[in-house]
């Protein structure tokens, strides 16, 4: 389970998604996001999964990839899903267990909603996916550079931004192995009940802390002994330059929200 979590992962590549600004796969995604939450009927919905489905190929990631990083997530679509099919009293009733009554309401909502969680997080985890956390870094704090006159500490959000999404991968990492030498030495995580699964972490989350502390120690010691000094009088390497590509992916994630308020209109 600890290998399907992909959040933070980037897989490197040459495709057009890859080549994009990060500037502007930050500002789509964000588009993106407002899509779907405004998305209320089968019309928007199919050309939520379209765009998705448009953005994977473009990407090269492959379905498997970005599917995978949903199965650690399932319970909870399925928890959301079953919550909003018997507490919608919407519509006519199809079916009665018990004291409980399916309307035909609470299904079209069930759907949206397990649609909804699935295309937010297969759409935010591709961000990841083909942005460096480099580039995430530099783009987040280009884009929030504005807020700087104000005296908010903007580079040094977008660095432990970038910095947390690095270390995910190495965390998880890092708990596989630590989980596996436990069993070695005879630790049981998956039998008993929900307190004595709680307990059985306890070995698992000890080491696990210290590692991330010494870790954090290490990257700290390293940036001093660079001369790291933040954003006062830091030059970069590369310089985020827009490009006519991400001209066009912008003018076509602003037609895919107007479309999706177009369609919001109509009923179906």
């Amino acid at each position: 389970m600890l290998k399907d979590i992909t959040l933070g992962q980037y897989f490197p590549g040459n495709s057009v998604v890859h080549r994009l600004d990060p500037r502007t796969k930050l500002i789509l995604t964000v588009v993106y996001i407002v899509a779907l939450f405004s998305a209320c009927n089968l019309l928007t919905y199919a050309l939520m999964i379209g765009v998705l489905i448009f953005c994977i190929r473009c990407s090269k990631v492959g379905y498997r990839a970005v599917f995978r990083g949903m199965k650690p997530v399932l319970v909870v679509v399925l928890i959301t899903g079953v919550l909003n099919l018997f507490y919608n009293h919407t519509g006519e009733v199809l079916a009665k267990i018990w004291v409980f009554s399916i309307y035909s309401g609470g299904v079209r909502m069930a759907v949206m909603m397990v649609l909804r969680i699935m295309l937010l997080i297969s759409g935010t985890f591709l961000l990841t996916y083909t942005t460096s956390p480099m580039q995430l870094t530099d783009g987040i704090e280009q884009l929030l550079g504005p807020l700087k006159k104000l005296h908010l500490p903007i580079h040094e959000l977008a660095m432990m931004m970038s910095i947390a999404l690095r270390f995910i991968p190495t965390l998880i990492e890092e708990t596989d192995k630590i989980m596996s030498a436990q069993k070695a030495r005879g630790a049981d995580f998956e039998s008993g009940n929900l307190v004595a699964k709680a307990k059985a972490l306890v070995p698992l989350l000890v080491p696990l802390f210290v590692s991330a502390l010494r870790r954090a120690d290490e990257l700290a010691t390293a940036m001093e002994c660079r001369c790291y000094i933040g954003d006062y009088g830091r030059t970069r390497m590369n310089q985020l330059v827009y490009q006519r590509r991400d001209g066009f992916a912008l003018v076509g994630g602003f037609v895919v929200l107007a479309a999706i308020f177009v369609l919001r209109r109509v009923g179906i």
